[in-house]
């Protein structure tokens, strides 16, 4: 006899503490890990931690900090988040997402109101997790956030325009149309070196990118770049040039001295919501993107404390926001990766990186990390998603363009603000249109009194004389509220009864509750009586809840029409 060994899969426990433990711990301890896994998690570590090297320090240049810092944090922040993930194959580290906001703090509160804003982010998105609320990032409006990063992308594109270029300027202002202003009367200091290793390194990574897809297009442009401006000795600004020399160590953890202030914990509120919002929403998109090309899930709520403790991590090695980087997870995946291990032998590739060659990174030209940022600019860009966004409702256009043109003309903070206010109205909006007060259709059918198609249906035998029947149709909220109110005006006389159908009622909330209880008073003081009929489910409950069961009365509150009929003949005395 031959004996089968079959793996059994693992069920998930019905424990709460399942939803937060990483997959790190879940993939290496629980499930085999053999060799075999660990050399494919061991090709994708290496290969994306070559190709975020050139991405982290442009990301950190872009957003006004040294490039080391860049570095720092996806080596720290990537550990980190893998380490305590709730996604097997997610990359973190630093992401254009978080390049405006920023720069926008550093430019108002310096590197240590990025500390604290991170900080405050931080805990943020702990908490977030923690009360598990990863599963409602999912109902943020599609075209918010294609608005805002469509926006960004453009600001990262203009901030590079300058070393691209090697346009001779003292400071580049931080707005964007005073910005593109200043280039227009800079751009006859450009250099032809400058230039030239920068629009090459361009066309390089297009090249590249059309002809030889598998070949990582930065690490290779940035290699090329460097090479050529040794050969041949190209007076082209370099990374050392203008940063110094990159450290091959990470520092000390360690926080910068600030003197912490209610004033400045305040102001910095509204930039640690959006630091923790782009996190969110870019991580567990990135993991979303992870599941659909692995056939896994993610955890979205492990996900969001593993950003928080990421980005804890972080600031404490020097470093700035971090996030789940959607290129980079999709490099790794790609690459075979199949755990968590992937993503902290990136973090250890990219350290050894800079241990190892940190004076050759130091020689790398400002104008090719400009480069590969544009490239970086229109692949966030969404440019197709844009476009055919345009075609939606009038609503998303409103969402849409309010937040792209608020993230590029005034601040990301405030696009993140009104696109949310204003998704939130588009939305509300969109549920009080779905519902209407009117009066019932009464079908007449002698035989029996009802609709053969509509078994609920009224024949205008059925309903006594001095009787008004009208129906709300969809969710009771404001604006069938606001429609309630003026329903009695329309009708003169008043009725004795007024009898208000909700069988395709599914949720009242308290606008409609108290339209509800106004127009019981409005009844009470034309002499009229309020019945209720087909009152069920959640809006039965809340009514109930809200004490409008007692104020309109038990005996006028039914189920279905016939009883609330029954109880109208009663009301008007009809002996039928």
């Amino acid at each position: 006899m031959h004996s089968h060994h079959t793996t059994q899969p693992l069920k998930k426990p019905k424990f709460s503490w399942y939803d937060f433990l990483p997959k790190s711990i879940f993939c290496c301890f629980l499930e085999k890990y053999t060799l075999r896994t660990f050399r494919s998690d061991l090709t994708a570590g290496v290969t994306v931690g070559i190709v975020a090297l050139p991405l982290a320090m442009a990301f950190a240049i872009a957003s006004g900090v040294a490039p080391e810092q860049g570095l720092f944090t996806a080596i720290v922040a990537g550990f980190l988040i893998s380490l305590f993930g709730g996604s097997r194959v997610q990359i973190g580290g630093p992401t254009g997402a978080f390049v405006v906001i920023v720069y926008g703090i550093i430019q108002r509160q310096g590197y240590e109101g990025l500390v604290l804003a991170t900080l405050m982010a931080a805990v943020i998105l702990i908490l977030m997790g923690a009360c598990r609320l990863g599963t409602l990032i999912k109902y943020i409006p599609y075209p918010l956030v294609t608005g805002f990063t469509t926006g960004i992308a453009v600001i990262i594109f203009s901030s590079q325009v300058k070393d691209l270029l090697g346009l001779q300027m003292q400071s580049v202002p931080a707005d964007f149309l005073p910005k593109w202003q200043a280039f227009f009367v800079a751009i006859s200091t450009w250099q032809p070196a400058t230039c030239f290793v920068g629009l090459g390194t361009l066309f390089g990574i297009v090249a590249l990118r059309r002809y030889f897809p598998v070949i990582p297009w930065g690490i290779v442009s940035i290699v090329g770049a460097t090479f050529i401006c040794w050969l041949f000795s190209l007076p082209v600004e370099t990374v050392g040039e203008r940063f110094g020399q990159i450290p091959r160590v990470l520092p000390a953890p360690s926080l910068p001295s600030f003197h912490f202030s209610v004033d400045l914990f305040r102001s910095l509120i509204p930039d640690a919501i959006t630091i923790a919002f782009l996190a969110g929403i870019e991580s567990l998109l990135s993991a979303v993107i992870a599941d659909g090309m692995t056939g896994r899930r993610h955890k979205s709520n492990c996900e969001l404390i593993a950003q928080g403790i990421g980005n804890l991590g972080s600031v404490f090695f020097g470093g700035i926001p971090a996030t789940g980087a959607i290129a980079h997870t999709a490099t790794n995946i790609k690459t075979g990766a199949k755990t968590p291990v992937a993503g902290m032998i990136h973090s250890v590739v990219l350290f050894l990186l800079i241990f190892c060659f940190a004076p050759l990174v130091s020689k790398i030209p400002l104008t090719a990390l400009a480069a590969v940022l544009v490239v970086v600019a229109w692949n966030m860009s969404e440019h197709d998603h844009f476009r055919h966004l345009l075609k939606a409702p009038l609503g998303d256009i409103a969402v849409l363009l309010s937040a792209f043109l608020l993230t590029v003309l005034v601040d990301i903070t405030i696009a993140v603000e009104v696109g949310m206010i204003l998704a939130a109205f588009v939305f509300m909006k969109r549920m009080s249109d779905m519902g209407q007060v009117a009066p019932i259709m009464k079908f007449v059918d002698e035989s029996s009194g009802k609709d053969k198609e509509d078994p609920d249906a009224i024949s205008n035998k059925s309903v006594p004389p001095e009787v008004e029947v009208y129906e709300v149709t969809g969710p009771f909220f404001f604006g069938v509220a606001d429609s309630l109110k003026d329903v009695l005006h329309g009708i003169e006389p008043p009725p004795k009864v007024f009898i208000l159908r909700m069988r395709k009622v599914p949720v009242i909330d308290a606008s409609g509750l108290h339209a509800l209880e106004e127009f019981f008073e409005k009844c009470k003081r034309d002499n009229t009586v309020l019945v209720l009929s087909g009152v069920k489910g959640q809006p039965a409950k809340t009514i109930h809840k809200y004490g409008l069961e007692e104020l309109i009365g038990k005996e006028n509150i039914h189920p279905h029409i016939d009883p609330a009929l029954e109880r109208a003949r009663q009301l008007v005395n009809l002996n039928i």
